[in-house]
């Protein structure tokens, strides 16, 4: 009875336009305003037919007020070139371009090649800081670009296709937040690259060492290690498939995010477990047979493997904080669910 409900159709309407508007404080004033009009169109129309609408009347009415994806990016104030709409994946990706992946690119490997080229480490640094600079300007250039036309072709997408408000998804409480679609979409995007690019690396390592590969080549305790590593990618992949397959199972995220944390937690401890314990040069990378014996070029091996090395040991550390503070939003969200039976059989007896 209750889809049959013309004012739970206006909840869902909102609830939809909430969820494409920035978080912040001007959200819930720009929903209320909204709810607001959409109600004096409805009791307009009852008005006009002197008698309370029915549930197609009212889907007509949220029809012609638009896409709600595009109704909260007209209610959203127009600040940046970015719409708020689409601004939270352009910072994501943004964010995973120039921090996550060109810094470690630069920092652990271009920086000790012009490092062991240059006659003075400030000319090595200025160079690498120079690139850096380089890439991040163009790379931030292409990506606002991309999403710049998607914001002004959203739109009019929108616009053309055929939405129904009866479509919309039901409302669900607060308290049973479900994880952002579009977040568990780009989530699943990002591991697709990430496993094609760790399936390629064997036989491109210039995708993993960069200008590097011409001297340096894999280690031993990569070899051993690859494979485990592929592995944990695919789980990634399947977690982050089933989060956006099945996003009404809130209880889902933390519990795989917490067991992949926990599974790289363990394969990084074997990790520098086997590299503390592996004797004689470094493990992790060596230098290709042409150029073993030449100083300047170990000098090059040693510095990318300590740079490797300290980046590993990084990553298990945060890894650790990680893993504690899933595992408490984990237990939260047990707690949740155990508790709301136990309130509604209390509030029934009562």
């Amino acid at each position: 009875m209750s889809n049959k409900n013309p004012q739970e159709l206006v909840d869902r309407y909102l609830q939809a336009v909430r969820f494409w508007l920035p978080n912040d404080r001007q959200q819930e004033d720009l929903v209320h305003e909204l709810g607001e009009d959409l109600r004096s169109q409805i009791e307009a129309k009852e008005d006009e037919l002197g008698r309370p609408v029915n549930q197609a009347e009212v889907a007509e009415i949220l029809k012609r007020c638009g896409v709600p994806m595009v109704v909260a990016g007209n209610l959203a104030p127009r600040r940046y070139l970015i719409g708020p709409v689409i601004y939270p994946v352009y910072r994501f990706v943004m964010k995973m371009v120039l921090l996550w992946i060109l810094v470690p690119v630069f920092l652990f490997i271009v920086g000790p090649v012009n490092l062991v080229h240059a006659k003075h480490w400030s000319e090595a640094l200025a160079e690498t800081l120079g690139s850096l600079w380089s890439g991040w300007f163009i790379s931030a250039g292409i990506i606002t670009l991309v999403f710049a036309i998607v914001e002004r072709s959203q739109a009019h997408v929108a616009a053309v296709c055929k939405w129904d408000p009866l479509t919309l998804p039901p409302l669900r409480k607060k308290q049973e937040r479900q994880p952002s679609l579009l977040k568990a979409a780009c989530e699943f995007g990002f591991n697709i690259v990430g496993l094609v690019w760790l399936l390629l690396v064997p036989q491109y390592p210039f995708l993993a060492l960069g200008p590097a590969a011409g001297i340096l080549k894999a280690g031993p305790i990569v070899h051993t290690f690859y494979l485990p590593f592929v592995l944990v990618s695919i789980v990634a992949l399947v977690r982050s498939a089933i989060t956006l397959a099945r996003p009404q199972w809130t209880w889902f995220p933390h519990l795989s995010q917490l067991t992949q944390s926990a599974l790289m937690l363990i394969l990084l401890n074997f990790m520098i477990e086997a590299i503390t314990k592996t004797p004689g040069a470094w493990p992790i990378v060596m230098l290709q047979d042409a150029v073993r014996d030449s100083p300047k070029y170990l000098k090059v091996a040693a510095i990318v493997n300590m740079s490797i090395l300290i980046s590993v040991a990084s990553t298990w550390l945060g890894l650790c904080i990680a893993a504690i503070l899933q595992t408490r939003e984990f237990l939260r969200s047990v707690r949740k669910r155990i508790s709301a039976p136990q309130r509604s059989a209390f509030i029934g007896v009562q």
